[in-house]
This record gives structure tokens, C-alpha cells and sequence, in this order.
């Protein structure tokens, strides 16, 4: 029997000043449970220009069993866009810390897709025992192998063509104006997911809209900027988790070489690390979500 889900906004909390919306559905059975019995919270994390309404088929689910959250990182959906801010994996990852810290309060599941991935892995390895776990869905990140050469003719050609870019005001704003057109947005979507059923309008908006938002274009320098944080390298963080990890894999993403990054992943993965592999692409929570949320559910119950 489905119980009922209490779905609350919790956009008045701020970051370093800045506004930072989320959501949350709590079981309406949890005002008389224990936290025991409540079992943990789960955080979702979206990807690079997603926001909480990526999670649309997986909040409610979720929240049937469990207290669950979804915000926006700091400069992507509703939340703010200021000016000034190094936006990258360790300002995220001192978002969530704190959001876990200040609004939750107890120990959390950390979900992450791509971009929200990485800023998972990095929260659970920073919150220690109050990260009950940690989940990645085709994250994004680099290994310490994984460095390149900063010399030869590559690397040059590489810093020319970022350097030009950087310095021409012009043509970032022309590369940003053709992102964010609803055309582009449905082409790229359906590049990344193999059952494109769920690439719909209300998806297309939600990416959209908060590219209209002002500072979005300065979030969107600030991000491609190779001069910015970058974070430490996904090998140091999986030495530093302490936490249950799953590995939740759209097997046939074409932006990630999934079969290549997976066989990365178990080098520097802990030996109980949980993988489970999908028929889907970059965004598997969302191309098929009931798999997701069930295989989720099954492994948070083992924690």
C-alpha cells in the first residue's frame, strides 16, 4: 500500500548569502517514526544545466519510503546566479555539506548524475559517518592518471583554441545563444538518451528556462573556464570515502564511454562498491526511472 508524501518547498535557504531552491517529500508516517526506523535521508544532485526537475520521476517515488531532497546547485535551476563565484566542484561540494549539515540533519544518501556525480563523491567524502552513502550515476570527473601532457603541439593547440575562446566575448555569447534555444536543447537530449520517450517539453523548459535568468551567461564562462576549480581527482575521493558506494551505470552513454570509465572505476573503487548496469545513457534516472528506483531502494535497504 503506497503511503502519502508531504511535499514541501524549501527555497528560503541560503548558501554564502545566496538563495538556493529546493524540494523535499517526507512519508507522512515519519512524524511518529524514529530516526532508526526512519532509515536515511536521500539528497539528489542534477547534472550540468538540470536542476531539481530532472528528478520528476524519482522525488515521489523515493519519498514513498523515505525523506527525500533535491536541490539546485548554485548557479543552475532556481537558485542564484551570482557574479564573482568559482563555480566548480568544491563550491558545490560546500553547498551540499552545508545543506545536509543545516537542513537535513542526520546521516544522508548522496545521489548524483554527471556534474552532480562528482559534487556527490566529493560531499560524501567530506561529510564522512553523515554520508550513509553514496550513488553515482554516470559521473562526471578525471583520475589522477587521466592527466594530460601540458606540452607539445596538442596541448598548445588546445590553449589557443580556449584562449580565443575566452577572450572573445562575442563568440561565447553566440555558442551560449545557440545552447539554449528549446531546438538545441531536444537535439542534445536525444543524443545522450537511447529511449528518447521521456525527452518531452516539460524536460526542454526545465533546462530552458533558468538559462534566461540573469548571470546565467557568466555561470556558463565560469564553468568552461579551464582556469577554475577543478576539484581533486576522482581517485583521491573514492581513498577518502568512508560511506556505502553504488555505481548506477547507463551502460550505452555516448559522452562518457561508459564500458571504458567503468573498468577505470573498479581500479580505484572499494572492493564492496555495488555496480549496477543499465541499458540507457547519460541521464538514466530520468530515461528509466523505474529501474533506478528500484535498484536504489533495494540497495538502501541493505545499508
Amino acid at each position: 500500500m503506497v503511503s502519502s508524501v508531504l511535499e514541501k518547498n524549501l527555497s528560503d535557504w541560503k548558501f554564502l548569502g545566496h538563495s538556493v531552491h529546493s524540494l523535499s517529500f517526507v512519508p507522512s508516517d515519519h512524524t511518529t517514526k524514529t530516526d532508526e526506523e526512519k532509515g536515511p535521508a536521500i539528497l539528489l544532485i542534477h547534472g550540468f544545466g538540470a536542476s531539481t526537475a530532472h528528478w520528476r520521476h524519482n522525488l515521489p517515488v523515493l519519498g514513498e519510503q523515505y525523506e527525500v531532497h533535491a536541490l539546485d546547485l548554485l548557479g543552475f535551476g532556481k537558485s542564484s546566479k551570482p557574479k564573482g563565484l568559482a563555480y566548480g566542484g568544491p563550491l558545490w561540494k560546500d553547498q551540499i555539506v552545508s545543506y545536509v549539515k543545516e537542513k537535513i540533519g542526520r546521516p544522508t544518501v548522496l545521489v548524483g548524475n554527471s556534474l552532480g556525480g562528482y559534487a556527490a563523491l566529493a560531499s560524501g567524502a567530506a561529510l564522512g559517518t553523515e554520508a550513509a552513502g553514496v550513488v553515482l550515476l554516470n559521473a562526471a570527473g578525471y583520475f589522477s592518471e587521466d592527466k594530460k601532457p601540458t606540452t607539445g603541439f596538442l596541448a598548445t593547440a588546445k590553449k589557443t583554441v580556449v584562449g580565443i575562446f575566452l577572450k572573445n566575448a562575442l563568440l561565447q555569447r553566440i555558442i551560449f545563444e545557440n545552447l539554449r534555444q528549446p531546438s538545441t536543447i531536444k537535439r542534445t537530449l536525444k543524443q545522450v538518451y537511447i529511449n528518447t520517450a521521456n525527452v518531452d517539453d516539460e524536460l526542454v523548459e526545465a533546462i530552458r528556462k533558468p538559462s534566461l535568468d540573469a548571470g546565467a551567461f557568466n555561470v556558463f564562462k565560469s564553468v568552461f573556464d579551464p582556469a577554475g576549480p577543478q576539484g581533486r581527482p576522482l581517485d583521491e575521493l573514492f581513498a577518502n570515502l568512508k560511506a556505502p558506494l553504488l555505481l548506477l551505470w547507463g551502460n550505452r552513454d555516448p559522452w562518457m564511454n561508459a564500458p571504458g570509465k567503468r573498468a577505470t572505476y573498479k581500479k580505484h573503487t572499494p572492493e564492496n562498491t555495488k555496480e549496477v548496469v543499465l541499458d540507457a545513457g547519460h541521464c538514466p534516472h530520468d530515461e528509466v526511472p523505474d529501474q533506478v528506483n528500484s535498484a536504489l531502494l533495494e540497495w538502501i535497504k541493505q545499508l
